[in-house]
């Protein structure tokens, strides 16, 4: 009969009443904690096993809280995130990952439904900190130093929360009655949003307002530009500022024929949107090939399927009011090269997608705080500037410019700023190993291929701007969380329980896991081999 931590009787170990075999063995069985490498993936930092442990026994508000604790903005995340947890999950050996992104997208509608909201309990500080910019990492920022007892004010240039998640993504990825329901939430928590005030003097501000910290989040809003030949030029416009005009309303008149400068994200959304307005071709122009462009497959994919043509291996040599000369390359070590080789385009407007920079200009007369030759501020580990009491985070510093990593910086700089205001200094707490598939024991390896999200036909999604991929009901949201692994976690299956030969495993109830009675382990590894999420390791036997 298996052993239960009520059964003390089974416990020799408790009672000192058994020999065992220990002194013959040269290893033992030790339970750990190991990192999923979703978890590791993660630039926001979630602890994505623990919530999808909850989502798929249902208790989906503790999963959502769950969730929370890291990353403010799940519904949004469910949506533009590229997921890089996915890339790491170890089900990709087997049948395809989790679709942890659709998860988090289901929670986080879940949590808008049913008007969930976030407690704040921590004692008020009597701290201030202003946080400059509205966008992912400062809505980000505020959110958690507000948890964590301090008054928060965000001053935001545009006349709307959200930065470049509203003004950069368009609403057919991002509908907008969901990021104002998400930013509804951080401001109901206390936290002050002030638009149309664009701070030009950081220290000036900080000083009128009586803020004992500033955490820097202006994004990249400014359009990349190059020098291109013209004669009598049509309409050229900057990618940026044509997204953020056709968000407000004012979108420019671009013709039947759009041509698109530039091989990212923002050329396919820019492309997507041009035919959304009525373009009859969208023509994307990019000097390398489609392996080396920097746009996510799916976007390029997405954007195809939707009547948007790509010419690839081209650059601009000169414009004209009906036409564009692009000039063929060649890739030489990755590189493009010229050919000489001549093409004429046919397009009533240009629009260049070629990146952004940020505006960091107001910062330059601020002691300490130093610059890379891009722009970017140069931030400390602990994501400080040179200038004591202000830290930067997001698309302003050296980083990759996605919304989670915008996300992740929030709250790092948080934590660093918490420390900050009480005089303590933030140690970030080691990292476990990851575990990857190798280490795995999936014996039982049941195919379940993951539930798949809904999506609008191309011709249907191309025709406004209404979401064009809907979320998973709530039995495919559960079906899907438990496709999860647990990788490197006891997720308490009595596997060790059930194969141990000598009843060595002392199972110590709900949520509690299991303990070893070493007066009877052998060693004989049948635990190890039979835990399928390598949450048991061998050691080897002090002598």
């Amino acid at each position: 009969m298996k052993q239960s931590v009520n059964d003390l009787t089974a416990a020799p170990d408790l009672q000192g009443h058994a020999e065992g075999t220990g002194p013959k063995r040269s290893r033992r069985p030790e339970y750990l904690d190991m990192l999923p490498p979703c978890n590791n993936a993660c630039p926001a930092g979630e602890n994505i096993q623990a919530w999808l442990s909850l989502a798929q026994a249902g208790r989906y508000r503790e999963a959502w809280e769950t969730l929370t604790a890291d990353n403010p903005m799940p519904a949004i995340h469910g949506r533009v995130c590229y997921h890089p947890c996915e890339d790491g999950c170890n089900r990709n050996y087997v049948d395809g990952p989790v679709s942890i992104h659709a998860i988090e997208r289901f929670l986080g509608d879940e949590a808008i439904r049913q008007g969930w909201k976030i407690p704040v309990s921590a004692r008020p500080s009597g701290k201030r900190v202003l946080v400059v910019g509205g966008g992912p990492s400062g809505l980000s920022a505020a959110f958690h130093l507000t948890r964590l007892g301090h008054t928060v004010e965000i001053y935001e240039a545009g006349p709307l929360a959200g930065g470049m998640m509203h003004f950069g993504i368009p609403a057919y990825r991002l509908p907008r009655n969901i990021l104002e329901a998400e930013i509804r939430r951080i401001e109901e928590m206390g936290v002050a949003i002030r638009l149309n005030y664009k701070v030009t003097d950081i220290l000036k501000e900080k000083g009128a307002g009586r803020f004992d910290a500033v955490f820097i989040a202006v994004g990249a809003h400014i359009g990349k530009k190059t020098d291109i030949p013209a004669r009598d030029a049509g309409q050229i416009l900057d990618a940026v500022r044509f997204l953020r005009d056709v968000e407000l309303g004012n979108a420019p008149k671009i013709g039947r024929r759009v041509a698109i400068y530039g091989g990212g994200n923002t050329a396919m959304d820019a492309a997507r949107t041009a035919k959304r307005l009525g373009a009859g071709e969208a023509l994307v122009i990019y000097r390398r090939d489609r392996e080396h462009m920097p746009a996510h497959d799916f976007e390029a994919d997405e954007a195809l399927s939707e009547g948007v043509k790509i010419h690839w291996l081209r650059t601009i040599k000169e414009i004209s009011s009906t036409s564009i000369t692009v000039e063929v390359m060649r890739l030489e070590n990755g590189k493009p090269v010229p050919t000489g080789e001549l093409e004429t385009l046919e397009a009533d407007a240009l629009i260049l997608a070629l990146g952004q920079d940020t505006d960091t200009a107001f910062l330059q007369q601020v002691p300490g705080i130093r610059f890379q030759e891009d722009g970017t501020v140069v931030v400390g580990p602990d994501m400080m500037t040179g200038h004591e009491g202000i830290f930067a985070g997001g698309d302003m510093v050296p980083s990759e410019r996605t919304v989670t990593v915008a996300v992740g910086h929030g709250k790092k700089a948080a934590r660093y700023i918490e420390a900050f205001l009480r005089g303590r200094v933030f140690e970030k707490p080691p990292k476990h190993p990851v575990v990857g598939f190798e280490r795995l024991h999936v014996w039982f390896q049941t195919l379940a291929p993951k539930a798949l999200q809904p999506h609008k036909n191309a011709v249907e999604a191309a025709a406004d701007f209404t979401e064009i991929v809907g979320g998973l009901s709530e039995d495919e949201a559960r079906y899907e969380a438990q496709r999860c692994y647990s990788c490197g976690n006891c997720f308490e299956c009595d596997g060790c329980f059930a194969s141990c030969p000598e009843d060595a495993v002392i199972k110590l109830g709900p949520g509690q896991r299991y303990r070893f009675n070493y007066n009877l382990c052998t060693g004989c590894a049948v635990c190890y081999e039979q835990c399928p999420c390598h949450a048991i390791e061998m050691v080897r036997e002090e002598s």
